[in-house]
């Protein structure tokens, strides 16, 4: 595929993701802390399964990565009041303030770009490290809130169900994704061979999330497990 279509179609894919979760949060269909936690999980396989839209030019990454950037500087727009978008603020915002949005959803997408530039399709760590932030991060919150457990001892804040998901979600998405990726032949198999280094990227990356820490999730989830993938793959 032409590699500017391949980034039209991206960027099509991603922002009409979000526009539809804003559209639900905006209805009120949608409580503003699940649908950004939907857009969290949600955007990361659909951008990292885009990737195979891109030919093998050395300038594709750079196409794929315009995208979480110019989403990202809409945040940072947004987030700093020059730009007003109701819709996206009810979605992603906790209480209603734009400024929430220059913390974790702006760390979300510097992560994007970084890993797209660094890694591309050519390596498993990239995309592994972006599932563990899109399902492990983000599921956390969901199993934490819905599902009544122990409170950590060392992170109060934080639950073992909450844990649980981060592992869980983490591994399952990063799973899928590595499976499609070694199913369509981009990564040599057998598929098998992936599972033990995700596996102790998830625990790892379980670890980091479970410290007393608010709103650098996003940054230190993702860091460690773009760190660990680079020497286990």
């Amino acid at each position: 595929m032409n590699p500017f279509l391949a980034m039209i179609l991206t960027f099509a894919a991603a922002l009409g993701w979000l526009r539809l979760v804003d559209f639900f949060a905006h209805q009120g269909w949608l409580e503003s802390r699940l649908s950004r936690k939907i857009i969290h999980i949600g955007t990361g396989p659909i951008f990292v399964l885009c990737w195979l839209l891109f030919p093998e030019v050395w300038y594709a990454r750079w196409l794929a990565a315009l995208v979480p950037f110019a989403i990202t500087v809409q945040f940072a727009l947004i987030g700093f009041g020059v730009m007003k978008d109701e819709a996206s603020v009810r979605a992603m915002s906790r209480s209603g303030d734009p400024r929430e949005i220059l913390r974790g959803p702006l760390y979300y997408g510097i992560m994007f770009v970084l890993l797209t530039l660094v890694f591309w399709k050519d390596s498993p760590v990239g995309m592994t490290a972006l599932m563990i932030m899109c399902g492990g991060d983000g599921i956390a919150d969901l199993v934490g809130r819905y599902f009544n457990s122990p409170k950590l001892f060392h992170s109060p804040e934080k639950s073992i169900a909450g844990s649980l998901g981060v592992f869980f979600g983490g591994w399952i998405l990063s799973a899928l994704i590595l499976a499609v990726y070694v199913a369509l032949g981009i990564f040599a198999g057998p598929f098998s061979r992936f599972m033990l280094p995700v596996t102790v990227i998830a625990v790892a990356a379980t670890l980091v999330e479970s410290l007393p820490q608010k709103d650098i999730d996003n940054v230190t989830v993702t860091l460690t497990a773009a760190l660990l993938g680079y020497f286990l793959f």
